[in-house]
């Protein structure tokens, strides 16, 4: 028998009962759980979460469910929405909730928390933009009262303890927030006897007050009152709380309120690449201490971001071609191209002084010329190196840099070692050092190896690069301006990572973008696609590295073409075109399938269909010729290509040789661009690595292949194109992206944009908006297919807009291009049936400005070459050599520089005052603002209202050819 009397001295567990409670609406076979990081919350399990059970209340669909804790229990949960298995299928976005009981909450009493879900855009206020820049001054508060703490106490079961609870990210100094509501605790409505709330860190705002239950249904809403009498209330209906006022209902409630409703914070931005920079320091290119001016200019512009494209080494070819910033040799190191030679030390010869002099001079150019300024500058710092090398390298401060980032700087030194010492950055043609190992590395970067002092150039190049970009980033953060980078979608696959890492990267294939705005022929980018399943291995270690690296200069990111995490276009890596690729991951065509649709010659679909006529009709007299040195004939009239040129990349070499040697006389672009178009006229694509499967071939129809088909052919892979890539792989992108995005955007706090411009898959824009993603806008690349142009005050809340951007014409050049076009614009975005100014004179540049910075965006970031047209005397260049890049040239050189130096535009106060103003006449915020009116606009969760332009009439005067017509008056 079971002596009970041992138990006897036993104390009960002093428990509580908790509850949780949110509005959610769910799927059919879909539930919420709440789990969390104590074992009765599942210790971060979800399938051995809290399952909770829905009822309706009204219209709203709540999710509720309660359990047991002790007094004093202490935790961090999330709600997860999971199928019948308890598979997560989608989780809250931002900061873990806290569960922190109220102190002196008794034993048996039931603490009801109420919840509304976490979006991606609720945790935007915690991001490094807001918290460390543009909210910076609210982020240094003193907690006046911790998470938990209550100030009244429970004395009967008639009323209620009501915590509430508020995020705002902003406020004034002086400023102080309130509840009031329809009880009498919430003041009846009036400020001065409602609930003060406490700052409780981390944006957080809690106060609490007792309630009678008689006074439930209880209505209130958040205010802002500051000290000098003004007075601000949220915006939308009155919040309405609701309890069981029963026995067993709550006696104590935690309203976790979220966002306050606010106007949604808007701001302005300017684009410019380092390179295109000019100042009255720099040698032959934009340096990263030149930033510190450009934010300078930004803060006079009202501008709160200021934008780059990448700035890491790209030195692969050590030539021009390395000017492609988006080619990485490293995603760790910085551009040695970016360095100011002048603050490498105090003490520089008189001589190297000079030299350094003679070099600005002499590379103070109307463009970069890349070769020049590289070779320049690494051999005036190997000068100043070799005078200083020993007192900086044992330096505490460079030990520090050194411990903190010798995982990828050790292996980038060797590897430009080794890219120099073979003369290639190929390192399959490097012998013993083909493979990387940490052996072989620590054998390369030895003390006592004779290259020694080679290796330390480069860490000491790395070294101050990191200094001065650290020196301007934190210039930035100081006058409340973003500074945002840009992270490549690609690596190039002769470097340092594919090197070290070359498991990561599937180096069979190639990346790029099927046919799109920028290229009807599709872009090959040349950077190996990545293996997402080894990369998951170690949860994306290698992204991780990669994200925290970036945040340590800039508090903002450009994700560049984000379509890859979803699914990227994958060539093989013969390809020199877009045209003839895949998505990966995406399901494919089963041979089984194809053959239950009566398709069954796989050869004729999937090899070059290549007849005479065709030859006779792309090289005329010439044809035999080119069959002759290309194809072999297979049946009578049908061709084939031979072995040594049936790839792209071998067509064109063979041609190359051919041409050399004079056996050829046509020209070579057009004889290779004939050839491309026979190699390329397929309509299925067999898959490399599984022979029973294929793909269709983007713009199928558009072949001759195609064409000879059977209707019945034709009809069937006309479906099967469409549910191909518009259909089938909707859940596996969405799947895939779920997994690769959230940890890029767990690596770090920076604020995140995706680059979303394209063919964009459905599961896309609601994948962004869950996981908080900005989205850009071009005006000339709607995403409506039924809009030629792109309606600003349309726009969505969670976007960048802007007129142009690095990989398009300027808004000049774009104007001045297309005379059709510019009719069109006119007719239809200015509403004026007159004959449009063929120059993009100040009041177009003004009017299109104006769209951008009125619309509903986020972000309103402009290209400052956009921002020069409002100016004539900016606009002596022609337009055309203001353009960054050009898609469609995978060779483009990119060295554009601003003719004017950042000094000058510094001191032109009426352009930065009339950028100012339009900023400013938009109600976006701008740097100093706070100081001069109460922060009355923080909210970044809300979806606004179209915003309405400003009450001015902006006049757009016509050319003098029109008499009848003198200006278009535009609201």
């Amino acid at each position: 028998m079971v002596n009970l009397g041992l138990f006897s001295e036993i104390k009960p567990v002093m428990s509580v009962n908790v509850r949780f409670r949110i509005p959610y609406y769910t799927q059919w076979g879909q539930s919420l759980v709440v789990c969390g990081s104590e074992p009765v919350l599942g210790s971060g399990n979800v399938k051995k979460g809290l399952l909770l059970t829905a009822f309706h209340e009204g219209d709203e669909l709540i999710w509720g469910g309660s359990l047991t804790v002790p007094v004093g229990f202490k935790g961090e949960y999330n709600y997860y929405v999971v199928d019948d298995a308890k598979n997560v299928l989608r989780w809250e976005v931002g900061n873990k909730r806290k569960l922190v009981l109220p102190d002196g909450v008794e034993n048996g009493k039931v603490v009801e928390l109420h919840d509304l879900w976490q979006t991606g855009s609720d945790s935007l206020p915690f991001t490094n933009a807001f918290k460390d820049v543009i909210f910076r001054k609210s982020s240094s508060l003193a907690i006046e009262k911790p998470l938990g703490v209550v100030q009244n106490k429970l004395e009967t079961d008639d009323s209620v303890i009501v915590q509430f609870k508020i995020c705002c990210p902003n406020i004034a100094e002086g400023t102080s927030l309130y509840v009031i509501g329809s009880s009498v605790e919430l003041g009846k409505w009036k400020v001065q006897d409602g609930l003060k709330l406490s700052y409780a860190g981390d944006s957080v705002w809690q106060g609490d007050c007792l309630v009678p239950k008689g006074a439930f249904p209880l209505k209130y809403k958040y205010c802002k009152y500051g000290k000098n009498g003004n007075f601000s209330l949220e915006n939308g209906s009155n919040r309405e709380v609701t309890i069981d006022v029963s026995a067993s209902g709550p006696n104590y409630l935690v309203l976790s309120d979220g966002m306050m409703r606010e106007m949604p914070w808007r701001g302005a931005g300017v684009a410019i690449p380092m390179f295109s920079v000019r100042s009255e320091e720099d040698v032959g290119v934009g340096e990263f201490l030149d930033l510190k001016l450009v934010v300078d200019w930004a803060v006079d512009s009202g501008f709160h971001l200021l934008q780059l494209l990448p700035i890491n080494d790209t030195s692969v070819h050590k030539m021009w071609w390395d000017s492609y910033p988006y080619s990485s040799l490293s995603v760790f190191a910085l551009h040695p191209l970016y360095l100011r030679l002048q603050a490498l030390s105090e003490n520089i010869p008189d001589d190297i002084n000079q030299e350094i002099q003679k070099a600005k001079k002499e590379l103070d150019g109307k463009a970069v010329d890349y070769d020049a300024t590289m070779a320049t500058k690494l051999s005036i710092a190997k000068k100043i190196f070799d005078l200083e090398k020993d007192l900086i390298l044992n330096s505490t401060s460079f030990s520090k840099f050194m411990s903190e980032n010798e995982e990828w700087l050790k292996p980038y030194a060797a590897f430009c070692f080794l890219r120099d010492f073979f003369e290639t950055s190929d390192h399959s043609q490097w012998g013993t050092f083909s493979k990387f190992s940490n052996d072989k590395l620590e054998k390369l970067i030895s003390k006592d190896s004779l290259h020694y002092d080679i290796i330390r150039f480069h860490y000491y190049i790395q070294y101050h690069l990191h200094i001065q970009l650290s020196e301007s980033a934190e210039y930035a953060k100081e006058k409340g301006v973003v500074l945002k980078g840009d992270l490549p979608i690609g690596v190039d696959r002769n470097s340092v990572d594919c090197w070290v890492n070359p498991t990561l990267f599937r180096m069979n294939t190639s990346t790029g973008a099927p046919p799109d705005y920028f290229d009807k022929n599709g872009q090959n980018w040349g950077f190996p696609t990545y293996n997402w399943e080894e990369m998951s291995k170690d949860n994306y270690g290698w992204w991780r590295a990669r994200l925290s690296q970036m945040a340590n200069y800039f508090t903002a990111y450009r994700i560049d073409h984000i379509l890859g995490f979803f699914r990227i276009w994958e060539l093989p890596e013969h390809a020199m075109t877009g045209l003839v690729g895949k998505f990966r991951p995406s399901i494919p065509l089963s041979q089984e399938e194809l053959e239950k649709e009566g398709i069954w010659d796989f050869d004729r679909l999937s090899k070059p269909y290549i007849l005479q006529e065709h030859l006779q009709e792309i090289f005329g007299p010439s044809w035999i010729v080119v069959a002759s040195h290309f194809m072999n004939e297979s049946e009578k009239n049908r061709y084939q290509f031979k072995d040594d040129c049936n790839t792209e990349k071998k067509i064109a070499a063979k041609l190359k040789s051919l041409i050399e040697k004079s056996l050829l006389l046509e020209s070579e672009d057009k004889l290779r661009r004939g050839l491309f178009d026979l190699v390329q006229n397929i309509v299925l694509i067999r898959d490399p690595e599984d022979a029973r499967s294929f793909y269709p071939r983007f713009n199928l129809e558009d072949t001759s292949s195609f064409k000879d088909l059977d209707d019945n052919s034709k009809n069937v892979l006309r479906r099967l194109y469409y549910d191909y890539y518009f259909q089938r792989q909707e859940t596996l992108w969405r799947q895939n992206a779920m997994k690769t995005l959230p940890a890029l955007l767990n690596s770090s706090d920076m604020l995140a944009c995706g680059e979303d411009l394209g063919m964009i898959p459905s599961c896309v824009h609601p994948v962004m908006q869950e996981l908080g993603l900005i989205g850009l806008r071009i005006q000339r690349m709607p995403s409506e297919a039924d809009l030629e142009f792109g309606i600003p005050s349309q726009y969505g809340y969670m976007t960048v807009c802007a007129p142009s951007c690095h990989d398009c014409s300027t808004l000049r050049a774009w104007w001045e291009e297309d005379e059709d076009r510019r009719r069109s614009f006119f007719k239809t975005m200015v509403g004026s049936d007159s004959l449009p100014p063929k120059e993009c004179i100040p009041e177009i540049a003004r009017f299109v400005l104006r769209q951008h910075v009125e619309a509903p965006s986020m972000w309103a970031i402009f290209p400052l070459q956009d921002l020069l047209a409002l100016k004539e005397e900016y606009t002596t260049r022609p337009a055309a050599e203001e353009t960054i890049n050009d898609p469609t040239n995978p060779k483009h050189y990119w060295r554009f520089r601003v003719h004017v130096t950042i000094e000058s535009l510094l001191k032109d106060k009426e352009l930065t005052t009339e950028i100012k103003g339009l900023v400013r006449s938009s109600a976006r915020s701008y740097p100093g603002q706070e100081e001069t009116q109460p922060a009355g606009v923080t909210n970044l969760s809300a979806t606004p209202e179209k915003q309405q332009t400003a009450n001015v009439q902006d006049k757009i005067r016509l050319p003098s050819q029109n008499p009848k017509v003198t200006s278009i008056a535009v609201l």
